[in-house]
């Protein structure tokens, strides 16, 4: 198995990835609204024996955090195309949490680039909170971002001495109880330097403009997506309590979509924990699908 950081070429820079494995079918991965591409380092370092897994750091975050605005949807969208072209032309995608909006963006706007979807809780249209239907203010956003992610998205806007502090916010949340080294290298990598102390590598404004997005998107009808998908529920939600999804969601917006859920494990761990990891590798590979 090799890892290593590469660049591709897109609008206005250079998107950072991460890439694992030398040969096989290609897979290009799409993290969440606050993540960076070690959230998908489990499932890189399993599927790298047969296949060659891509991961971005979308704009603005991880190392992709300088490249320029707009961010957004279509953007992002934009973005992972140029990553599937620069690999080889033709992928199967995988979407953890808001990377599954970015991914069926892809898949309905370039199917000739998507062999199928793996959609890693997330996909299905979110329900817009209380508020926030129509155009939502900035202030809204916060809020609902707050209320949602809580401290994956506060911590945004906090600084830490050194990386063991942050690392001790992380420990701290709920759905980290289970702590592991995927988890440390996840953290340690998301700290960029500013001054004498880090801040994470996510900009506020990519969250706030990509939230926008997922909360005043106006979701299509319900109907088929252009090419085969597995939608992959994590048993438990983003604060390891209620799951972000009920079942049969997916089935719901996308007919004929296949359903699996993934038991022990929450909206995090489903790709931070070997358990979790297993199950997206697995159906990246087809199995049981």
């Amino acid at each position: 198995m090799t890892y290593r950081m590469q660049r591709v070429p897109v609008a206005g820079g250079e998107l950072a990835v991460g890439v694992w494995g030398d040969a096989g079918p290609l897979v290009v991965a799409a993290h969440g609204i606050t993540s960076h591409h070690l959230g998908f380092q489990l499932i890189g370092e399993d599927l790298a024996t047969d296949h060659r897994f891509v991961a971005a750091d979308l704009r603005g975050r991880g190392k992709s955090r300088d490249l320029p605005g707009p961010y957004g949807m279509a953007r992002h969208t934009a973005d992972l195309a140029e990553v599937v072209k620069a690999y080889g032309g033709s992928a199967v995608i995988v979407g953890h949490s808001m990377g599954g909006w970015v991914a069926i963006e892809l898949a309905r706007t370039c199917p000739m680039l998507v062999e199928r979807l793996v959609l890693v809780d997330g996909g299905p249209p979110l329900p817009a909170p209380p508020g926030l239907e129509g155009n939502p203010t900035r202030e809204q956003i916060d809020a609902a971002l707050a209320a949602t992610v809580g401290t994956a998205y506060a911590r945004l806007s906090m600084t830490f001495p050194d990386r063991e502090s942050y690392r001790e916010l992380w420990r701290a949340h709920p759905s980290f109880r289970d702590w592991n080294p995927a988890m440390a290298t996840y953290a340690d990598y998301d700290l960029v330097a500013e001054g004498d102390a880090f801040r994470p590598a996510c900009r506020m404004a990519a969250a706030q403009r990509d939230a926008a997005d997922l909360y005043a998107w106006a979701a299509p009808p319900p109907g088929p997506l252009p090419v085969p998908a597995v939608f992959l529920r994590a048993e438990r939600g983003m604060l390891d309590g209620e799951p972000m999804f009920p079942p049969g969601e997916a089935s719901r917006w996308f007919p004929g979509i296949v359903e699996r859920d993934v038991v022990g494990v929450n909206h995090y761990t489903i790709g931070l924990s070997p358990a979790g990891a297993g199950a997206v590798a697995a159906a990246v590979r087809g199995e049981g699908v």
